[in-house]
């Protein structure tokens, strides 16, 4: 698909003397999956934030399905459709998992939490809930608040819940970090389902460089807040400035 969901259109932002995003320019396609990579501290985080409206660029422009977004807050993007997880999950801790997953449908649906709560429109999100569950493998225990379940399964529902708020793209920051081989293929499934059949485009931020080259249709590659390098996965793997970036020294290529 050619359709360009997300536009990032010469993005700068500077804390002070620092500058995390320093022109930064990219697309996202509908049933996409771009990973956006680079050594620590180069500035993915950030450029989730600003997109994502937890901050504003200082300049440039955002677009999602053409409307410049750069300047809206957070929750109007997340209605339009910007799906999101972080490094650490976001919950409500003390409540259960059944509870945190309406929250997250209930604000992209813009219908209010106690409505949902109360059981409108109850049998189809129950059963989109399984079916993401049994898509992923992900057997939880749903007597149990979300603080009690294992960091792992945290991190899965927080995709599951994005997922279920029906999203135009999911911004992910390292879903693969702090858990094992096995829940790591989970969000793999979740994620080909989310472009295979919810067909929606995918941006990537994550270190596990296995994950990143198996999954991904392309990569931006970014340091000290500036795109310097992108393509197919391939080929970055093997371009000297990459390989520079992550290990400090030239070589072949990323293993």
């Amino acid at each position: 698909m050619d359709e360009v969901i997300l536009s990032i259109q010469n993005v700068n932002k500077s804390f002070g003397g620092i500058k995390p995003t320093d022109n930064v320019s990219f697309n996202v396609k509908r049933g996409e999956i771009v990973g956006l990579i680079g050594p620590n501290g180069a500035g993915k985080s950030t450029l989730l934030n600003l997109i994502s409206g937890i901050i504003s660029p200082d300049s440039g422009s955002i677009f999602l399905n053409n409307v410049d977004i750069s300047r809206m807050p957070a929750y109007r993007r997340s209605r339009m459709g910007i799906g999101r997880t972080f490094q650490d999950p976001q919950f409500l801790l003390r409540s259960k998992p059944i509870e945190n997953m309406l929250l997250g449908a209930d604000l992209a649906n813009k219908n209010r939490y106690m409505q949902s709560y109360l059981g409108l429109s109850e049998d189809k999100f129950t059963m989109k809930f399984a079916e993401l569950l049994e898509i992923s493998g992900l057997n939880v225990d749903m007597s149990l608040r979300i603080n009690d379940l294992p960091y792992g399964q945290r991190k899965i529902l927080e995709i599951v819940r994005a997922l279920l708020g029906n999203p135009q793209i999911l911004l992910m920051d390292e879903p693969a970090a702090g858990i094992n081989i096995v829940e790591t293929e989970m969000i793999v499934k979740l994620i080909n389902y989310a472009i295979s059949e919810q067909k929606i485009g995918v941006l990537l931020v994550e270190h596990h460089m296995d994950l990143v080259m198996s999954i991904c249709n392309w990569i931006e590659v970014l340091s000290s807040g500036t795109i310097i390098a992108n393509g197919v996965p391939e080929d970055v793997s093997k371009n000297p400035s990459v390989i520079e970036a992550y290990l400090g020294r030239k070589s072949d290529v990323i293993s």
